[in-house]
Order: C-alpha cells, then sequence, then structure tokens
C-alpha cells in the first residue's frame, strides 16, 4: 500500500488523537497509561510548523491512515538541527509498510527542514518499531533501563539517533 502525505490541519486533530489513543493499551508505544483528549493537544498541535517542525498525515484516498511527526529536541536553541521524531499507524493499517514510507518521506524534507540529526524514543520491549529504525541506521544513542511503570511492569526506553549530511 502506498499513502499520500499532507501537511495535517486542525480538522485532523480528532483523527490524529484516536490513532494516538489505539496504541495505549498495548503499552509498546507511548508512556500515556489512558487515553488522552482532542483538548488536551491543542498547545501540541500549535506548535508544529511546515518549515521547521512539521505533522503530516498519512492518507490512503481521503482516510487518515497515521501520523508523522518532528518536535524539537529538548526544546533548546542549540539543538536546532535535531529533532525527535514520533510515527503512529491506525491500527487497521499496521502491518503495511507504512512505517517504512513514513521514514522514507522524513528522510526526503530533511534537508529543507534544516535538520542533520533525528531521535526516537522507543520502549526497548517494542520489537517491531526497534527493528524499523534499526534497519534504516538508527543506533541506540542512549539506554534509560527501566524508567517507566505500566501495569505494574518496569519497561526500559532507547533512545535511537541516526545523523544525516546537511
Amino acid at each position: 500500500m502506498t499513502v499520500t502525505f499532507e501537511y495535517a490541519t486542525h480538522a485532523d486533530l480528532p483523527t490524529i488523537v484516536h490513532i494516538y489513543n489505539e496504541i495505549i493499551p498495548s503499552r509498546l508505544a507511548t508512556a500515556d497509561l489512558e487515553p488522552i483528549s482532542v483538548a488536551s493537544r491543542e498547545d501540541w498541535f500549535t506548535e508544529f510548523d511546515p518549515n521547521s517542525r512539521p505533522l503530516w498525515v498519512m492518507k490512503d484516498g481521503d482516510q487518515i491512515a497515521g501520523w508523522v511527526s518532528l518536535e524539537s529536541f529538548y526544546g533548546r536553541p542549540a539543538y536546532h538541527q535535531t529533532a525527535e521524531i514520533s510515527i503512529y499507524i491506525d491500527e487497521a493499517f499496521r502491518h503495511q509498510g507504512l512505517g517504512q514510507q513514513a521514514l522514507d518521506y522524513v528522510f526526503s524534507h530533511l534537508s529543507a527542514l534544516g535538520l542533520q540529526n533525528i531521535v526516537a524514543f522507543i520502549f526497548s520491549h517494542n520489537g517491531p518499531s526497534q527493528g524499523l529504525f534499526k534497519k534504516n541506521g538508527f543506533e541506540v544513542w542512549g539506554h534509560l533501563p527501566e524508567v517507566a511503570e505500566m501495569d505494574g511492569q518496569l519497561r526500559s526506553l532507547d533512545i535511537l539517533g541516526k545523523h544525516f549530511e546537511a
């Protein structure tokens, strides 16, 4: 399956939140333990800028199949060449290559965005995401052992990163 990418609009926010909330029960991709609200994501959404820190939706025709975002890393000016990536796929579209398409799309836009480094925060037990990013040349730049408690179980978080040419 091939999807198209569009900058997210405010009208997309409910679907973006729905896709995010779908993954929460799996305890694989977010440290949120309960569903979030659209209202709680309003400020988050306004931080995105197509010229520097975009949020794209992946579309299959008119249907949003997932989203990918680039957010500022650590909120300090010296990190302007580094962004954190997040990819979330609607459960009906998982395991169809959309994660790879999202990475390829993002990689093709890094130069125009002025980015040279991408980091991803991925739970150590999230095999599918670990595999996708490592297959694309990301390496573990940091390991935070047992920093999250989910359902009484301690989980570790890996920081995966990759340098790109300017």
